[in-house]
């Protein structure tokens, strides 16, 4: 439609963003107060959290276990992004407590790379 704009309110990133998929396991409790465990896969990953597809029903600041099931390292997270379905689930947005770059077992690149690189093309 014409005359329809779309805003996109993204704060600065703290670290780079990765799409990579990677199975992982997250726990806590659904909308409804239930446990659940839940396998399932990354979309994007940064130093900070990521960005998972999930078939659960959960409320912004949820607290929730993640797992990577390959190391057995366990971070503690807060649902910060509730997304849309897909056939795979609703993309959640979850951020860790403390920042842990080595969760993923992936080398994550340095934030100020990019930016250096985009501020030197930039004329004054």
């Amino acid at each position: 439609m014409e005359g329809m704009t779309t805003a996109v309110y993204e704060r600065e990133r703290r670290s780079a963003r990765v799409f990579m998929r990677i199975r992982v396991v997250l726990a806590g409790k659904n909308q409804r107060g239930r446990r659940f465990r839940a396998a399932t896969e990354t979309i994007v990953i940064n130093a900070h959290g990521g960005l998972v597809y999930l078939d659960q029903e959960l409320e912004m600041g949820s607290l929730l276990i993640l797992t990577n099931p390959f190391s057995q390292e366990e971070q503690e997270c807060r649902v910060v992004y509730l997304g849309d379905d897909s056939d795979k689930g609703q993309r959640v947005g979850i951020e860790f407590l403390t920042p842990a770059p080595r969760f993923w077992g992936v080398e994550l690149a340095h934030p100020d790379w990019v930016a250096a690189q985009t501020t030197s093309v930039q004329k004054n």
